[in-house]
């Protein structure tokens, strides 16, 4: 069997001091993890628990017995986690981390109950280390809010499990694994044009509906490894350890202390420890840029003037003529050019420095729709994107290696074929949850 590994999961906190990738500052580490996956060459596809009314109350503060006695979750027994996953065996482990492990499992769709492995509903079931990062805060919070907010473009999370020092979350699984898996694992199928920007308007969809909450909601930790796929590519949000209630009555902001991930936390936030939803649309931004450009947003591998996504892209956004030297060789030069621009430009204001400027998840969630009209699905003439690795250098003329593009088709399909087969998906887990300090 397979067993993929996360790079690491690990939180630090962010500090003015914090230089080094790993280093942790200030108060122990917690982890971050995507719970669903399956394991490359998996032939079994997913099934999906039963559908929630989407719901966005969110009564606060709850106190721990309140929150474990959610109607909307299972509370499973220890034993019963043991039995739907053949006893926590290794060839029932998809994924390992700081935290801990994710585990596949089988349960009773209707009753969920252990059921026999390889029938009823597959599940992942995530089971922490007791001396593991993830504290029981960040386990509980997790519970409470997937336990009361639903959605389409969350993950569903099934139940827990609370005996003794044991701590387990059981989830939907994901059989697509996560965006971060699809975008820089090594061998992994290149996603189409319109595969991204279906991807980019869930993601953003579960935000806005995160925002736009009763009772706002601050996800505080979007990135690429935080977004999940299922067998279609719908995207759901994952790991809500680091969530924070958004500020009530006239406040902007609430002061907290300032955690994240290196390369997508926003600039503000990191300097002053003032949290606002406007810092999840900066990490939106963010992941926007690695969508096109097929880069991580810190990549240290990268000469140093392009180790940072959003400063080395940035000066590319603002220039349309110059667009199609950061996107994606991947695409192999098949995306519209009047979608891609537009992409650029809400990438753009969400990574704005003035975190008022930016816009609204809804207002992002609108204009990315927008893009699926067909006057933004013209194909782009062929580019030859290869790149020097070492150079790290760019095509001067996206003619010069596309002499005729009347020769292309005239329209790229949002869904072609090649995309839905299934793809490598690596590790369930993320990259190291770090601070970006600039």
């Amino acid at each position: 069997m397979h067993v993929y590994f996360a790079h690491c999961a690990c939180t630090c906190l962010i500090s003015i001091d914090d230089t080094s990738d790993q280093s942790k500052v200030g108060s122990k580490s917690i982890s971050s993890s995507n719970p669903s996956t399956v394991k490359s060459g998996s032939t079994r596809s997913s099934w999906t628990v039963p559908s929630y009314k989407e719901s966005r109350e969110l009564p606060t503060p709850r106190t721990e017995g309140e929150i474990l006695s959610s109607p909307n979750l299972k509370a499973f027994s220890f034993g019963d986690l043991k039995a739907s996953s053949k006893n926590f065996r290794s060839d029932s482990l998809i994924g390992e981390g700081g935290f801990g492990y994710v585990f596949k499992g089988w349960i009773d769709e209707q009753t969920l109950t252990p059921s026999k492995p390889g029938s009823g509903m597959v599940v992942a079931i995530k089971k922490l280390k007791p001396e593991g990062f993830q504290g029981h805060k960040e386990w509980l919070t997790e519970v409470d809010y997937l336990g009361q907010l639903h959605h389409e473009n969350l993950v569903k999370l099934i139940g827990y499990c609370s005996d003794g020092d044991n701590r387990l979350l059981v989830y939907e699984f994901m059989p697509k694994g996560s965006l971060e898996n699809h975008l820089f694992r090594r061998g992994a199928d290149p996603l189409s044009w319109g595969i991204r920007l279906k991807v980019a308007i869930g993601a953003a969809k579960g935000l806005s509906f995160l925002h736009d909450a009763e009772n706002q909601v601050i996800y505080r930790d979007f990135k690429a490894s935080n977004i999940l796929l299922d067998s279609e590519f719908n995207a759901k949000l994952s790991d809500f350890g680091l969530a924070k209630a958004g500020p009530t009555g006239d406040r902007t902001h609430v002061s907290t202390q300032v955690m994240g991930t290196r390369g997508y936390a926003a600039p503000e936030y990191i300097a002053t420890g003032r949290l606002s939803v406007k810092a999840d649309v900066y990490s939106f931004g963010v992941v926007l840029l690695e969508l096109l450009t097929g880069r991580r947003a810190l990549d240290k591998s990268k000469p140093s003037s392009e180790q940072n996504l959003v400063e080395w892209a940035r000066p590319y956004l603002r220039d349309k003529r110059r667009l199609y030297r950061i996107m994606d060789s991947k695409l192999g030069g098949q995306y519209p050019k009047k979608g891609a621009h537009a992409v650029a430009g809400i990438a753009l204001q969400c990574i704005g420095i003035n975190s008022k400027e930016r816009p609204a998840m809804s207002e992002v969630v609108e204009k990315l729709e927008q893009l699926q009209d067909s006057k933004y699905n013209v194909a782009a003439p062929q580019v030859d994107t290869r790149r020097s690795s070492s150079s790290g250098s760019v095509p001067r003329s996206p003619m010069k290696a596309q002499p005729s593009p009347r020769r292309l088709s005239g329209s790229a399909s949002p869904l072609p074929a090649a995309v839905g087969s299934p793809a490598a998906v690596g590790s369930p887990l993320p990259a190291c949850r770090t601070a970006q300090v600039h």
